[in-house]
């Protein structure tokens, strides 16, 4: 039972802290990030784990975190509003061809990460010729040129 208590302790306190640091951290990966994943993976092994390294610790760690993944999935079917708190909302960085200034901030994205996602999607080059820019709830960008 400590196991189950452990694991999903560290699952819902990742979840905030994750969620807590943005979304641009799932869609843009640097090395810096990579590196944060690598110690924080380690260090909520040790955490869930405890002292009890046997298989079926393990197992039973696994089993917890999947179930409440997919309790989860369903809380945010139920409810929109949950899955508005869980997810977050996509975030508009440019309308019009005009950018958000307070938005960029609010999402620590540069106008260049959007200028990036205009060329590699739509091969849009200027912000007048995007019509819109959000930023998804996945991380992603999504590009909307003028047409």
């Amino acid at each position: 039972m400590e196991s189950v208590i452990r694991g999903l302790s560290i699952y819902f306190a990742l979840l905030v802290i994750i969620r807590l640091s943005g979304r641009r951290t799932l869609a843009q990966m640097t090395p810096f990030d990579l590196v944060i994943l690598l110690v924080v993976s380690e260090t909520t092994q040790q955490a869930m784990l405890g002292d009890d390294f046997s298989i079926t610790n393990a197992i039973v760690l696994i089993l917890t975190l999947f179930l409440a993944d997919i309790l989860l999935s369903y809380l945010k079917s139920w409810s929109p509003l949950a899955g508005k708190v869980i997810d977050g909302v996509p975030t508009i960085l440019i309308a019009n061809g005009v950018a958000d200034q307070e938005a960029l901030r609010g999402c620590r994205l540069q106008m260049e990460d959007v200028l990036e996602a205009a060329r590699n999607q739509q091969g849009v080059e200027s912000v007048k010729d995007i019509r819109f820019a959000i930023l998804e709830v996945s991380g992603a960008i999504s590009i909307i040129k003028n047409q």
